[in-house]
């Protein structure tokens, strides 16, 4: 089927040519590819480029065409997109399974290792071969027939579970809107009632249009005046895909089978807990360990908590959910003096994305320019990644704007990864998404998009894990890039980069007035700089408070609890300091733990944010003598944390860019928890 895109993979996706009738029969007909593979390499020798190598190539084609589907069920979906996906899932779905309880492949594998070749090979490939077993193990592939087709019963049923999730938060995020008239309007910024406006003039209605999207959603909680109005949407934002909404939405029952599912799939395997088997590739050693890590820390940062929530009350006695953020940015202003509106104006979309690319250019060597590629949407832009010599190191996709075929947040994921085929090396690609306002269209007056400062926050992460993904050297793809890295370790170059945005001799590159030119004062920045800590307590119990109960839902027997929902107000009452309504049906759209690759794993965020705050404390040091974007330390940090990918546990990579075992102080020192 040579007209079928997602059969070519002699370059990069052409996402131009794909439609959903292509799905089918070119899963189809990779998937035979896989398993005529299989059969192959089953009977061949036991080596390096006689099995790994054959499997590697048929596995990686599969999941290169399967990577462009789900890209474009999470970014363009469309009814007859989403049908092709489902379709296929169960495929999918069942190809890995059966994968991962190969005995023979299982058997070559560990022959493989105990070859004479292994000592040969490079620690890269000896490292996939050693994960290789792991997850085999974790596959399936030990377990009796019987038992085998159950685990692949459970495994096809999550898949279709977790599917269905993100569809229900996608589908109940849409389902809202509110058009309201202007004498409603007051405290909300001019640019962001300019889009409003725009968007009801889409429906050919007057008036200004609101949703859940967060473009349009945050700033009304954090500047409308008007209290009712920020109640409907809490309330509407919050109660998505539960019982307060369509039953078919409601992920209610999904939560509940998804827990069961995974906690008899771990008990299949002989973990007495879904926690327990999540931690297996992962740094942290238990459960026990995780959840003593997050007491600890919750520990430190509850007197800062109390202290937020006490001068919030102070300042807005009648305080409910809905007046947080509102009341925060009045006490924040008045405090300060400077609001989040403010610092957006210094921040169109050209300014910040140049900043951004001259950190990366600076800290590692490499040059970033625009190119051209086939896209999906208008709005989204390629850019290519050289060397100073000219020599093209990776390229990327840019995808910045919120529309209704995306799903909300941010996120990278890779589109191709680096690994050597013979002579040529293939270039590594990544795919950078997050959900911004868009620029406003000359009839509503031209503007480009302004970034606040905490989606700048949000670029620079999501690009950190594009340069882990992009500035590889490792050949081999089971462990280039981001591929065999410990999940809690992930987010480590992710996190590093948002240090930066905190810096004055980067942000005075970066920023530019969208009416005056001017770049951002000095003293603005130090405003900035001053209140960068106001209610860090509160940020910080907050995401402990969802990594508690992410870890205690797959540690705990679910009949000790009687729902997700019930385990989270025990959590509440022990971590929270501010405790939502009862009507908050938060699990119901927490879309990393049960939509994505976050179960037992939420912890990860601080427990990467440890090492990423201490790998950045090494550019503090240095910047005291030659600038933060010391090119020594980001060569270093390049060639010990970003280059090695997965090739080598991710604790000897820290020890190396380090020198010694990582602290939690650089943390709570950047949290303003500990004095400088």
């Amino acid at each position: 089927m040579p007209h079928n895109p997602l059969l070519d993979f002699s370059g990069l996706p052409r996402f131009a040519e794909i439609e959903p009738g292509h799905v089918a029969p070119a899963i189809d007909e990779l998937l035979a590819q896989g398993r005529a593979a299989i059969a192959a390499v089953s009977a061949a020798p036991p080596t390096w480029d006689a099995f790994v190598a054959p499997l590697e190539d048929a596995n990686e084609r599969i999941g290169r065409a399967w990577g462009q589907v789900s890209h474009l069920h999470a970014v363009m979906d469309s009814p007859p997109l989403r049908d092709a996906y489902n379709a296929s899932l169960p495929k999918i779905t069942q190809y890995w399974t059966e994968l991962g309880q190969n005995e023979a492949l299982f058997a070559k594998y560990k022959e493989l290792q105990k070859s004479g070749e292994f000592s040969s090979l490079s620690g890269a490939r000896r490292k996939i071969i050693e994960n290789a077993i792991r997850d085999f193990r974790l596959g399936g592939a030990e377990l009796p027939a019987e038992k085998k087709a159950r685990f692949a019963a459970i495994q096809d049923e999550l898949a279709r579970l977790s599917a269905k999730f993100s569809e229900n938060v996608l589908d109940a995020t849409n389902a809202f809107s509110i058009t309201i008239a202007k004498e409603r309007t007051a405290g909300i910024p001019s640019d962001v009632l300019d889009a409003a406006s725009e968007a009801a003039r889409k429906d050919g209605r007057e008036g200004f249009k609101f949703t859940l999207h967060a473009p349009s959603y945050m700033p009304v909680m954090q500047y409308a005046d008007d209290r009712a109005l920020r109640e409907t949407l809490y309330r509407e934002s919050t109660t998505r895909a539960s019982e307060f909404g369509k039953p078919e939405w409601d992920n209610t029952p999904l939560i509940a089978r998804i827990i069961e599912l995974r906690r008899e799939l771990a008990q299949l395997l002989g973990y007495a807990t879904y926690a327990e088997v999540s931690l297996v590739p992962k740094m942290a050693e238990s459960p026990q360990q995780v959840l003593a890590f997050l007491d600890d820390l919750a520990r430190r940062a509850r007197p800062f908590a109390e202290k937020d929530v006490e001068e919030l009350k102070g300042s807005f006695p009648e305080l409910q959910a809905w007046d947080v953020a509102y009341a925060s940015e009045k006490l924040r202003a008045k405090r300060y003096a400077f609001s989040d509106q403010e610092v957006k104006q210094y921040f169109p979309e050209d300014a910040a994305v140049g900043g951004l690319f001259r950190v990366a250019e600076s800290l590692y060597q490499v040059k970033i320019a625009p190119s051209q590629a086939p896209v999906w949407h208008p709005d989204v832009r390629f850019f290519d990644v050289r060397d100073r010599a000219g020599g093209l190191i990776g390229q990327f996709y840019m995808d910045l704007y919120a529309r209704e075929t995306k799903r909300g947040g941010a996120w990278m994921d890779d589109a191709i990864g680096r690994r050597r085929k013979g002579a040529r090396v293939q270039t590594p690609v990544a795919y950078l998404n997050c959900n911004f306002s868009r620029p406003l269209s000359s009839a509503a007056g031209g503007k480009p998009a302004l970034f606040t400062h905490d989606e700048v926050l949000t670029l620079f992460h999501e690009f950190g894990h594009g340069l882990h993904h992009l500035l590889t050297r490792v050949d081999d793809l089971g462990v280039s890039g981001l591929n065999g890295v410990e999940w809690d370790a992930v987010e480590l170059p992710s996190q590093f980069m948002e240090n930066f945005c905190w810096e004055w001799d980067v942000l005075r590159e970066m920023t530019r007035h969208v009416d005056t030119g001017s770049s951002l004062p000095r003293n603005l920045f130090e405003k900035m700089l001053a209140a960068k800590n106001f209610q860090s307590g509160l940020a910080m119990l907050r995401q402990i408070e969802f990594a508690v109960f992410d870890m205690r839902l797959h540690k705990e027997d679910p009949r000790s609890f009687a729902s997700a929902l019930a385990l989270l107000e025990e959590v509440r009452e022990r971590i929270a300091v501010l405790r939502p309504p009862s009507y908050n049906r938060f699990p119901n759209s927490f879309s990393h733990i049960f939509g994505g690759g976050y179960a037992a794993g939420y912890y990860s965020y601080k427990w990467a944010e440890v090492l990423s705050a201490d790998a950045y404390s090494a550019f503090e040091e240095m910047g005291k003598s030659s600038g933060i974007l010391d090119t020594k330390v980001g060569a270093r940090f390049r060639d010990e944390i970003l280059a090695v990918g997965g090739s080598r546990p991710a604790a000897e990579s820290f020890r190396a860019f380090r020198g010694r075992e990582p602290r939690v102080d650089a943390l709570l020192r950047h949290s303003g928890m500990i004095s400088a």
